[in-house]
């Protein structure tokens, strides 16, 4: 049986493929090769398989190039939108800094202004107190004169009656003329001490309408003061939201990041003082509504200002400023762990430092070739591998953007790309977190 169908299978080869010779003349004699069908059917195969292996990988490679071309033109793009994005933000952040430093100046006037009005209105108080004080001590002068006169005016009488009667046997006295200048004394003492009332009377009410005065212009100021509150806390909440959400998109606790970067700058002083004044009592020591306000509002520009250091220690950048081509993701590749990104892109590509950090290594490692590693605040790590050239020593301090070396194909790779890993605490964390959280801020 095995016979027979190898002899069918014969025969249809010669059928197709007929046998051959090929003859092989020389000058003194002439030789020829058997093709069998057989052979002839194998060298056919073979020629088939190489053409059409030669058309598959020809159509790879033109459509790895149009892929290529259509991932630069992206990343061109890509990379175009958000440079346009990046500079309307830092345009914005400008802005809204010099409105909140616009807004602290006039809140500054404003508290100079109603530290005046407060001195004012406490010298008026005391004027006030002390023509009270003189009005009381008046009407008590007055009263004890009014009494010594009708004392006198009886007194008097007394007299005048004993004087028309003669019981008295000594000299002859003139009491209407004694009785008429003690009168005449009280009369011009009462006088006085009337218009001095009447003076003082005019002073108190001038005072109250000025004291009304400076309280209606206080209440100006304080609603003028309440509208710079509320556009310097509308400006501290665009300024600080954005950081907030950018740590928290990385997955980092932003209360140990604030704390960690205020106990690293931890001076006092200048325009971050807080505030404490009272307008009712400059000595007290509990701040009212307004200097409550103005604390809270500088808490919150101490809190920008950290949330700004920490960010600047923070990968939240990018380490290629060109265009590149993500070959390879995080997480597991090839039944292993991959620990970054593979970004492709031609030999000689700066790399960048995506944060301000201190170069822990810079030199060969097995697999990762030329290797750079930065490390930064809060147990971060960044790795830069398979580079064609380093431009960092061990131990010098980068800041974020600067150029640390360029792209290559050193050690363990297939072809020109930057290997970036992102490491918090010794593990591995996917780069794409800390990019996506940085995309609308930096």
């Amino acid at each position: 049986m095995p016979g027979r169908l190898l002899h069918h299978l014969h025969e249809a080869l010669a059928r197709r493929f007929p046998e051959r010779r090929l003859f092989l003349r020389s000058d003194h004699e002439t030789r020829f090769i058997r093709l069998h069908p057989e052979t002839q059917a194998i060298a056919w195969t073979g020629i088939v398989l190489v053409v059409g292996w030669t058309i598959v990988a020809t159509a790879i490679i033109l459509m790895d190039s149009i892929g290529a071309g259509n991932f630069r033109a992206q990343a061109a793009r890509d990379r175009a939108i958000y440079e346009d994005r990046l500079n309307a933000m830092s345009a914005e952040r400008d802005l809204r800094l010099g409105e909140a430093q616009a807004a602290q100046a006039r809140f500054s006037a404003a508290l100079a202004q109603i530290s005046t009005m407060q001195g004012q209105i406490l010298h008026l108080e005391e004027q006030k107190r002390e023509l009270v004080t003189g009005m009381e001590v008046i009407q008590t002068t007055l009263q004890n004169t009014a009494t010594e006169r009708d004392r006198a005016r009886a007194e008097a009488g007394r007299l005048l009656a004993a004087a028309g009667n003669g019981d008295d046997g000594g000299p002859a006295l003139n009491p209407g003329e004694e009785m008429a200048g003690t009168l005449g004394v009280l009369t011009a003492a009462l006088s006085q001490t009337a218009a001095e009332r009447d003076r003082m009377s005019a002073e108190a009410a001038a005072a109250d309408d000025q004291a009304a005065d400076l309280q209606l212009e206080l209440r100006l100021v304080a609603e003028r003061n309440d509208s710079i509150f509320r556009q310097i806390e509308e400006a501290m909440t665009i300024s600080v939201e954005p950081f907030d959400n950018m740590f928290r998109a990385a997955g980092l606790n932003t209360g140990q990041i604030l704390d960690t970067v205020r106990r690293g700058y931890s001076g006092q002083g200048g325009p971050f003082t807080p505030i404490s004044f009272s307008t009712s009592n400059p000595t007290a020591a509990i701040p009212d509504a307004d200097a409550a306000r103005a604390n809270e509002i500088l808490n919150r520009l101490d809190e920008l200002n950290l949330y700004r250091i920490a960010a600047q220690v923070t990968p939240f950048s990018m380490p290629l400023h060109n265009g590149y081509r993500l070959t390879s993701s995080f997480g597991a590749r090839w039944g292993r762990q991959h620990a970054g990104l593979d970004m492709a892109t031609p030999t000689g590509t700066p790399a960048y430092a995506t944060a301000d950090g201190t170069v822990i290594f810079a030199g060969w490692m097995s697999g990762y070739g030329n290797l750079i590693k930065i490390r930064h605040q809060f147990g971060i790590e960044t790795r830069y591998a398979h580079l064609s050239r380093i431009r960092v020593e061990v131990g010098q301090r980068v800041s974020r953007g600067d150029r640390i070396g360029d792209t290559g194909s050193t050690g363990r790779s297939t072809g020109p790309h930057l290997h970036y890993e992102i490491r918090v605490g010794g593990e591995p964390i996917n780069p794409t977190i800390y990019m996506r959280a940085g995309q609308n801020v930096f």
